[in-house]
């Protein structure tokens, strides 16, 4: 039995190795399976090269799209799948690239998406995530012939909401996400929310991004602006990321889901703050902008409840919107599904 072994050895040629940080080298196919094995005990791993090609079949499949980086399908040879962001590469890029894969190596939440590993073989950043295989949110509720019931909504902000929490408060780096939008809330089998895209997210309580008017800031606009119809306008004036941006978002988050509508229509540039805004001050119409194709299937007092939250979460003011605990409470409290 040794000789036999020995031979295994040979052929397998393993060289997996543990680094000081708890994360594993794979360079064989045999491998993948203790590599599920670490993965599964929440140890990310370190992927060669070769094993991404390998697992996204040469890169076959792309499920997604980012501003600077592209989302492959990846299958592992235990038929499990995983997804695949690889970002282009720039100096600027890799310094984002280093803090997303920083900040995912802390992040553990079932309302956040897993990091399973990522390669550092070459100048694009790579992460190896969770697999999350019923769309997001935008496709769900805006691009779907399958429609979202109220409570499931109610569900979803609930979760988010959570998500937020222990990204704020509960993780200990105090993590603002940064880019909180419709397509970025994952959906599982059961319809769960996976909170993704860390591409933008900064740590501590806020950080100083870029003064608007400064050179640096008018080259880079981009990387300031977010995403429109979800980033928090004081943002956009001060440059400042802090928690309030992330409450912003949500709120409109919640607006989508009351309405279905969406944040942002590009053909006519308006948003869906403005675009409800006269509404909101007004909870007894609130009705008028609920979901018509749920052609009545919600809690009316459910629904002026979260109207108000999302009006408190949209205040110009950000030190005025709750935070993200404050947001639970109020759902825990008038929300009865969610509890």
């Amino acid at each position: 039995m040794g000789f036999v072994k020995f031979l295994k050895f040979l052929k397998l040629k393993v060289r997996c190795k543990r680094v000081a940080d708890r994360v594993a080298s794979v360079d064989h196919e045999e491998d993948a399976g203790d590599a599920r094995k670490q993965i599964c005990k929440g140890m990310p791993m370190l992927f060669s090269w070769d094993d991404i090609e390998r697992c996204t079949m040469d890169f076959s499949l792309v499920i997604g799209y980012g501003g600077f980086s592209t989302v492959y399908l990846a299958q592992f040879p235990d038929s499990s799948s995983a997804a695949v962001k690889i970002q282009c590469s720039s100096e600027r890029l890799n310094e984002a690239y280093k803090q997303e894969l920083e900040i995912l190596l802390h992040v553990h939440h079932p309302n956040i998406v897993k990091l399973l590993g990522h390669c550092d073989d070459r100048d694009e950043g790579v992460l190896v995530m969770e697999y999350v295989p019923n769309g997001n949110l935008q496709e769900k509720l805006h691009g779907s012939n399958t429609l979202l019931p109220w409570k499931k909504r109610m569900a979803i902000a609930f979760q988010l909401a959570q998500a937020i929490e222990y990204l704020h408060d509960k993780c200990g780096l105090q993590i603002v996400h940064g880019d909180i939008k419709a397509s970025n809330i994952l959906l599982d089998e059961q319809l769960n929310c996976k909170l993704c895209d860390f591409g933008s997210a900064k740590m501590g309580f806020s950080s100083l991004v870029l003064q608007p008017s400064s050179p640096t800031a008018r080259r880079n606009r981009i990387m300031m602006l977010g995403s429109p119809g979800y980033t928090d306008p004081h943002y956009l004036r001060t440059g400042l990321a802090t928690k309030k941006n992330d409450v912003y978002s949500f709120g409109v988050i919640v607006l989508e889901l009351i309405t279905g509508m969406e944040a942002f229509n590009p053909s006519s540039g308006e948003r869906l703050t403005t675009k409800v805004e006269l509404l909101l001050r007004n909870l007894e119409k609130v009705g008028e902008i609920v979901d018509p194709r749920l052609r009545g299937d919600f809690d009316l007092e459910e629904a002026k409840a979260m109207a108000s939250l999302s009006a408190m979460c949209l205040c110009d003011i950000p030190s005025l919107r709750p935070c993200a605990s404050d947001i639970l409470a109020t759902m825990r409290n008038k929300i009865p599904s969610v509890c």
